[in-house]
């Protein structure tokens, strides 16, 4: 049986036992070494190497996740695998049992096809800069949106320009003879073709999308497909999937039943009218789609990220593609596979408990603060004393710093703030607590009430 040995620093060794005391039926011994230090996550490759000069027998050797380093260095220098671990102590079982099960996400079914929505009012130049970023976010086909009564000159230009690129090419419109320019420019895929206009596909190579002459009209579908089969051509079937509240689970049900009439033709589904118009987090909605996709075996699936909101879309469709294309290769949920969808809320948001946290902080004997976050709130504590609570600005009076650091602590918490507006895209306004939509919390509106001379940076004037 392996043997592993972890490598931690004082603070964390009693936990670390704790937990891998806790593991049961784990198919390796172990053995815990404190490198001398208080912090493991202080810890260096290089400090392990001069504090550590020889191990103790041992057939893999385990450091803190946060420690830093060349790793495969180490490796070469102690002869046996080294690696490190999570994080967070308390996320060892999980970490264990992936690597038990690993979790392949290179693979996919599903082609993303990526919409530029105003191509025609784009420069070829600008076409190709935002293909390549919606490439880089993981598009495997980008769709050039042709708009009704707006003139596209440069069709031709742009498909040729983005060939050139490596890039696959869509042309979506409504407008025959666009779908014509762009088939015969090289285009790769034409959206979209009814029974009526296959006459299209007869005079160009690219391969058609085919919908329905209406989305309730499964007849003409099924004449299109028939069409395409008799002629030998690849093809794409779309039903039309349907805004929610209007056709939406009607539209699965036609999906559903086209699987069902057709086991073999590849599908696609257009999800810009849920990602586009729903005013809700887009990761969860592609997240839901795409595990309809896999059980379909949808071909490919076309998004647009036009709404500031769905401006991840096509990165979450990359994301979800692979997450459920994975859990249909295992045979198992789609949970405890990635967290890459998971932009709000964590599966496991709290790696420590209150009396967790309690006994560290007892052990600290040095000035400086650590903060962590538990169910009850935030936890500030150093040796003169552990404070909590769920508003930071009620912990300022009980870290006794001075005025000066008054200020600074406003600006952290402000700064703070307005970061994670920035990174998820959130409105942000001084002074106010994020909206976080169904998350918020009643009375938090009144939660941020310091308001003392010195909290923001210019003094109000009185009679504001």
């Amino acid at each position: 049986m392996e043997h592993i040995l972890f490598l931690t620093g004082r603070l964390a060794q009693p936990q670390l036992e704790r937990v891998l005391a806790g593991m049961a039926g784990t198919p390796f011994t172990w053995s815990v070494h404190d490198l001398g230090l208080q912090v493991a996550a202080l810890m260096t490759t290089d400090m392990v190497r001069r504090r550590l000069p020889e191990l103790p027998p041992c057939d893999r050797l385990l450091l803190p996740g946060r420690c830093r380093g060349d790793v495969d260095a180490l490796a070469g220098h102690y002869g046996i695998p080294v690696q490190r671990g999570p994080d967070e102590l308390k996320d060892l079982p999980q970490f264990f049992q992936r690597a038990a099960q690993p979790v392949d996400l290179s693979r996919y079914r599903t082609l993303v096809f990526a919409e530029i929505v105003d191509a025609p009012r784009l420069t070829v130049a600008a076409i190709v800069a935002r293909a390549q970023a919606l490439a880089g976010e993981g598009a495997d086909v980008i769709d050039l949106g042709c708009l009704p009564a707006t003139p596209f000159a440069h069709l031709e230009d742009t498909v040729r320009a983005l060939k050139a690129q490596g890039l696959h090419v869509s042309v979506d419109s409504l407008d025959t003879a666009e779908l014509l320019r762009g088939g015969q420019a090289g285009a790769d895929y034409l959206l979209s073709l009814t029974d009526e206009t296959l006459w299209v596909a007869d005079q160009v190579a690219a391969t058609p999308v085919l919908i329905p002459r209406t989305p309730e009209d499964t007849a003409s579908l099924d004449a299109a497909i028939a069409g395409m089969v008799a002629r030998g051509r690849p093809f794409l079937a779309d039903p039309i999937l349907d805004p929610i509240p209007f056709g939406f689970t009607a539209s699965i049900v036609r999906y559903h039943a086209l699987r069902q009439r057709h086991p073999r033709v590849a599908l696609m589904m257009g999800v810009g009218n849920l990602t586009e118009l729903v005013e809700a987090d887009t990761s969860g909605i592609n997240a839901l789609l795409f595990g309809m996709a896999a059980e379909l075996d949808v071909a490919a699936v076309l998004t647009t990220s036009v709404s500031p909101h769905a401006r991840r879309a096509v990165a979450e469709a990359d994301a979800a593609r692979r997450v459920m294309h994975a859990a249909v290769q295992m045979q198992t949920l789609p949970k405890s596979l990635s967290p890459l969808l998971a932009t709000v809320h964590e599966r496991r948001p709290y790696t420590d408990t209150p009396a967790d946290i309690a006994a560290t902080a007892a052990q600290i004997k040095d000035p400086n603060f650590r903060v962590q976050v538990a169910q009850d709130g935030i936890h500030v504590y150093n040796r003169d004393g552990h404070h909590v609570a769920s508003d930071p600005f009620a912990l300022w009076p009980q870290l006794k710093l001075d005025a000066y650091g008054a200020h600074a602590f406003y600006m952290g918490v402000e700064l703070g703030r307005a970061e994670i507006a920035h990174q998820l895209g959130k409105r942000y306004n001084q002074d106010q607590p994020l909206n976080w939509g169904v998350a918020w919390q009643p009375g938090a509106e009144d939660m941020y009430h310091f308001r003392a001379t010195g909290s923001t940076l210019k003094k109000k004037p009185a009679d504001e």
